[in-house]
């Protein structure tokens, strides 16, 4: 069996030798170059195995540093900031799905080797750091037996986390360091037998009424059916009070990284598009979020452009698809987004944008992703080319890290949950 797979993953690897993709820039910005689709019997794929850090540590431009904010962990996903500073860490792993294409098991070995082994822990881990240096003098665990967490929020005296099926609600008070309340159930969430994308993100309105969550859809390309499509793909608005929910975005395939515009108070998400089109299909990107809003998955991409898998065609939703605002080029796999008003710890020219953290590819030859990248905004909306700002998670053909979950201490310092490395990192001024 072992034998089988290595000779099937090795034939994945010179199908994705045949398919490297081009130049990434050019699908960077509001107008990306789309080429022409590209189908295959197996999808190109290149994953670099994980290599531990050692003495290293990712890159940063002059005038940031960047330091271990915490190490050992297990699989850490997500970060939020209380508002007495306490930095909780979410360690989590998705559920298992079933297996419903004979390529489908060579692909799931495959990317579980660049995701590294070590079980998740399925906890929020509390980080105390209170003189604000970087380094925390308390770690401890703040809320165990959660069901593949993801998301946090803290309204007033209510903390609420994105278990992977449900929107728990917990009490809390400013500065304790657990919980041990059992969490009431607000809203139920799509979730298994099949789950293919797990991860929940959640965010509270500016006035604290409303959360928004992300729910991704159930397959690439709606080859589980569409009735294990229903209330995916799409953002919800859920009531806080009720737990009353409605569809407020819809036709995202896997929107994560939720938050609001600081200056228009609009809602934001960076979206993972679909696969298996070719290496520079579909872009990613990052777009605000219209009450309403349809953005084309199953049936087109960015904007028009139709996806002839999907069957039947719809084009009476195509011909009402939003095109996003931003692409981040194709496959990068964001994950988790912050943006950067606050981040007064940073140099001046980092505290207009939004940083994005970049998972990484797994499906084109030359490798996408694996940073932090800033996007520049002006009176709301991205101006100018994506910088990288966080680097250095791929060394060679291995990886140390893998950028998920963002966020800002008390200080103003940007944090990086890293998946692969079990490390959140802190970036500040040099």
């Amino acid at each position: 069996m072992r034998a089988l797979l290595l000779a099937a993953g090795a034939t994945l690897a010179l199908a994705g030798c045949a398919s490297k993709g081009g130049d990434t820039s050019q699908q960077i910005g509001g107008d990306p170059k789309l080429p022409e689709i590209q189908q295959y019997l197996v999808p190109p794929m290149h994953v670099v195995p994980p290599a531990p850090w050692g003495s290293a540590k990712p890159k940063v431009p002059a005038g940031m540093k960047v330091q271990a904010f915490a190490t050992g962990l297990a699989k850490p996903r997500s970060v939020y900031t209380l508002p007495n500073g306490d930095v909780l860490v979410v360690e989590t792993d998705g559920p298992s799905e079933p297996i419903h294409r004979p390529k489908d098991v060579v692909m799931n070995l495959i990317q579980a080797h660049a995701h590294g082994g070590g079980k998740a822990g399925m906890d929020v881990i509390l980080l105390r750091d209170a003189n604000g240096d970087g380094v925390p003098e308390l770690k401890t665990k703040f809320l165990t037996g959660l069901n593949s967490p993801f998301g946090v929020a803290l309204v007033g005296g209510d903390l609420y986390v994105a278990n992977t099926d449900a929107i728990l609600r917990f009490p809390y008070q400013t500065g304790q360091t657990s919980i041990t309340a059992a969490g009431t159930r607000l809203v139920d969430l799509p979730g298994g037998p099949i789950d293919h994308h797990w991860t929940k993100s959640l965010v509270a309105s500016p006035d604290g009424t409303k959360l928004y969550v992300g729910v991704g859809s159930n397959s690439n390309i709606t080859e589980n059916g569409m009735d294990a499509e229903r209330g995916r793909a799409a953002i919800w608005e859920v009531d806080r009070a009720s737990g009353a929910h409605r569809l407020y975005g819809t036709g995202l395939r896997n929107p994560n990284g939720l938050q609001f515009e600081p200056l228009t108070n609009v809602l934001w998400t960076v979206v993972n598009e679909r696969d298996e089109l070719g290496p520079d299909l579909v872009p990613d990107y990052l777009t605000s979020v219209r009450d309403g809003g349809f953005y084309g998955w199953p049936y087109s991409y960015w904007g028009q452009h139709v996806d002839p898998r999907v069957k039947p065609q719809r084009p009476d939703l195509v011909a009402k698809a939003i095109k996003p605002d931003y692409s981040l080029s194709s496959h990068v796999a964001p994950l988790g987004m912050v943006f950067a008003a606050n981040a007064v710890a940073l140099p001046p020219q980092w505290r207009s944008g939004a940083f994005i953290g970049e998972h990484g590819s797994w499906d084109r030859g030359h490798l996408n992703g694996y940073k932090v990248i800033y996007v520049p905004f002006a009176e709301g909306r991205p101006s100018g080319k994506a910088v990288d700002v966080v680097t250095g998670f791929v060394e060679g053909e291995t990886a140390h890290g893998r950028p998920v979950g963002l966020g800002l201490d008390r200080t103003g310092a940007l944090l990086i949950a890293d998946d692969l490395g079990n490390t959140v990192w802190r970036v500040s001024g040099g």
